[in-house]
């Protein structure tokens, strides 16, 4: 891709409202390289659509979504599935699969969507998760897990891979603070990697802080997506 190029355009979208809801505003966005926007949603659910939205999972009533160039609406399956492999998400319910362990929960977007060597992806995962505050590569389910080692897992998992695009339904929250450190290290690797990165919040420990390396500040309402008016 060149290096001018976006990796992220949401142009003039209109999404299909869900049933029984309004429609949304008009969306515009364009993400290039290393940019990172901080997006204020209170709401969990349209925080997670939204992230669905990037990641061309939203059926749309007008306008264009292009991740890397190509418009998500216009690549076979198979194509779009190897790009969502260039994605790595921070799932606000983890999402992960019950009957599988953590590492293999981890691992197992990567191994789906790409062709990376198993052996080196461990390594790799192995490496996010001392990073994260983890002994290693969980072997529990995740049931067994804290609620903070689940956030540590979400975060290995997301950064594994090297992604062009990050979508982060923050596991921070107000909850886990001591994880926003360690994020925010991984978020700076990544954008010199030339990644961008959506961080979606709910949580006034990240949106009030002024010092967050955001290079746009945007509110997520029904209304649409809007910039943040800025304050003292």
């Amino acid at each position: 891709m060149p290096g001018h190029a976006p990796v992220l355009e949401l142009s003039q979208i209109r999404p299909l409202p869900a049933p029984g809801e309004p429609a949304p505003g008009e969306i515009d966005l364009v993400l290039m390289r290393g940019d990172l926007a901080l997006v204020n949603v209170r709401e969990r659910r349209r925080a997670a659509w939204f992230a669905d939205l990037c990641s061309g999972l939203v059926p749309l009533a007008g306008g264009a979504i292009r991740f890397l160039g190509r418009e998500w609406g216009h690549v076979p399956d198979h194509y779009a599935a190897a790009l969502r492999g260039r994605i790595g998400r921070i799932f606000a319910d983890g999402g992960w699969v019950e009957f599988l362990d953590m590492a293999t929960n981890i691992l197992l977007p990567q191994l789906h969507h790409t062709r990376e060597d198993e052996t080196e992806l461990r390594e790799r995962a192995t490496e996010l998760a001392y990073a994260f505050g983890l002994p290693g590569l969980p072997l529990d389910r995740a049931s067994e897990l804290s609620a903070l080692d689940l956030a540590r897992c979400s975060c290995v998992r997301a950064f594994l891979g090297k992604p062009a695009l990050l979508l982060l339904e923050s596991p921070v929250q107000g909850l886990f603070a001591e994880l926003k450190a360690p994020l925010l290290e991984a978020i700076a690797a990544a954008r010199g990697e030339g990644a961008a990165v959506v961080w979606l919040t709910r949580s006034d420990l990240v949106w009030s802080d002024r010092s967050f390396p955001a290079a746009c500040r945007l509110n997520l309402h029904e209304r649409g997506l809007a910039p943040a008016r800025q304050t003292a």
